[in-house]
């Protein structure tokens, strides 16, 4: 198989992962703020750590889902997700199958290769930089 021929592509399917990636976030965030499309585990404060992350996980799941502020967005939110596995998973055991941390290493990495590899071809930041560079 002719691997090259698939680098062609990468950009658009760096966009699909930051666009699915954002999408699948925003539910988390949706669900402890709004309490959809799953009830939330606790009611809504957002002056707790549960508020301020379901607050970064709706707006920034947002942003990815634009390519708006990618890389910075990313960075922040894979930071959060760290936080969140070692303060909340870690703790339950080394493994993340073990202490149900699979999603937020998972997301951790994820973003933080985003915010490395940036917004990918199809992103409102990919579409001011050529407008930027026109001019």
């Amino acid at each position: 198989m002719n691997f090259s021929a698939l680098s062609a592509h990468s950009g658009k399917v760096l966009s699909l992962l930051r666009i699915v990636a954002g999408l699948m976030f925003i539910q988390h965030g949706a669900q402890k703020i709004f309490g959809f499309p799953a009830p939330a585990m606790m009611p809504f404060d957002l002056m707790s750590q549960m508020g301020i992350g379901g607050v970064l996980e709706l707006v920034g799941g947002a942003l990815l889902v634009l390519g708006l502020f990618t890389r910075c967005t990313a960075f922040v939110l894979s930071g959060m997700m760290a936080v969140a596995y070692f303060q909340f998973h870690f703790p339950q055991g080394f493994y993340p199958l073990v202490n149900k941390g699979e999603l937020a290493a998972l997301y951790c990495w994820v973003f933080l290769y985003i915010g490395f590899a940036g917004p990918g071809e199809w992103a409102l930041d990919t579409l001011m930089g050529r407008k930027r560079r026109r001019y």
